[in-house]
């Protein structure tokens, strides 16, 4: 029995509902501030960008979401800061931006001094790798409100106005170059979970040796190569393959993207559709499918991009016809 779109949704998560419930949010948010250091661009790229003389400031925030509670069963917390860091910083590489300082928000029903050192180790770490500063937090303690810990974190970058990436640029026949992902990254883990605790057990072990917990609780990779990259060869377009799979790519450009050689998927995410029979459009719009981030540029910079990055290679190219598509079918 395949585990179908609605069965997903039983599982915790509705992209169709979510994409909707932003619009509903975005809608009202009219208010725009008068004077100066006021924002550029619109609501709805990777990160909001800020007029700041003759560069612009970059936010952007998120958290590691369910792997919170992967790290819960194993009882490990020593990574999942690195995931917080990597969820922020690639969000701002997408747009040639450079992170610089990050601020972490914990709230939880109940402190855990032991927690909190490991999730330290943790973002201590991803700063250490995307080389930004932690400058502050906040810990709150809910109980009755939040049943566990939630770890979030926005970070802010900066960059000169006219080295900032936007994908306004991005035009047919450029070509999309993927760049391997650590494995399942801090998206999907709601589906992922679902599988693995109605078939299996985070103690199985995949054909590699490591056990499922473990494919699952691996750290997003942090691409601060990106910055180099894009100083050194001409980037129309840069995504961080996030919740929502390839449908990421739909907010760089009105253009459409076709992939018809995209990477191989880690075991981890073979087991998981195979285990669930979940179908493979499903897939691609949930998962990263082994493939983290993605450079859009013309073909004269594909060779730049691929001897910069191990494991980097051409997996499509943007078309004329709107949409994510696999192959000649399109990710809806």
């Amino acid at each position: 029995m395949q585990l179908t779109e609605n069965e997903y949704r039983n599982a915790g998560v509705d992209i169709d509902l979510e994409a909707t419930a932003i619009k509903a949010l975005i809608k009202n948010l009219s208010f725009h501030r008068k004077g100066n250091y006021t924002m550029l661009g619109s609501v709805g790229h990777f990160a909001g960008l800020i007029d700041f003389g003759p560069k612009a400031l970059a936010l952007t925030t998120d958290g590691v979401g369910t792997k919170m509670l992967v790290a819960d069963r194993l009882q490990d917390w020593s990574t999942v800061g690195i995931d917080c860091i990597a969820m922020n910083v690639n969000d701002l590489y997408v747009m040639h931006v450079e992170p610089i300082a990050f601020v972490d928000y914990i709230a939880t029903d109940r402190l855990s001094v032991e927690k909190m050192a490991q999730i330290g180790l943790g973002l201590n770490e991803g700063a250490r790798q995307a080389n930004i500063d932690i400058v502050g937090g906040e810990t709150a303690s809910l109980k009755g409100l939040v049943n566990g810990l939630d770890l979030a974190g926005t970070c802010m970058g900066v960059q000169a106005k006219d080295r900032i990436v936007t994908g306004e640029k991005i035009r047919p026949g450029d070509m999309i170059v993927g760049v391997p992902s650590t494995g399942i990254h801090s998206n999907g883990l709601s589906l992922a979970r679902n599988v693995v605790e109605k078939y299996a057990d985070y103690d199985e072990k995949l054909s590699n040796g490591k056990t499922l917990g473990r494919e699952l609780l691996t750290p997003t990779r942090i691409y601060h190569e990106s910055l180099n990259i894009a100083d050194t060869c001409t980037v129309h377009g840069m995504c961080h393959i996030t919740g929502g799979g390839l449908l990421n790519f739909l907010r760089l450009s009105k253009f459409g993207f076709r992939f018809d050689a995209p990477l191989q998927p880690p075991g981890i995410f073979r087991w998981i559709q195979e285990t669930g029979r979940i179908s493979t459009v499903e897939m691609y719009r949930t998962f990263n499918m082994g493939m983290g981030y993605a450079y859009v540029v013309p073909p004269a910079s594909v060779e730049t991009v691929t001897k910069a990055v191990d494991g980097a290679r051409v997996v499509g190219e943007v078309i004329e016809k709107p949409g994510a598509w696999l192959g000649d079918v399109q990710v809806t």
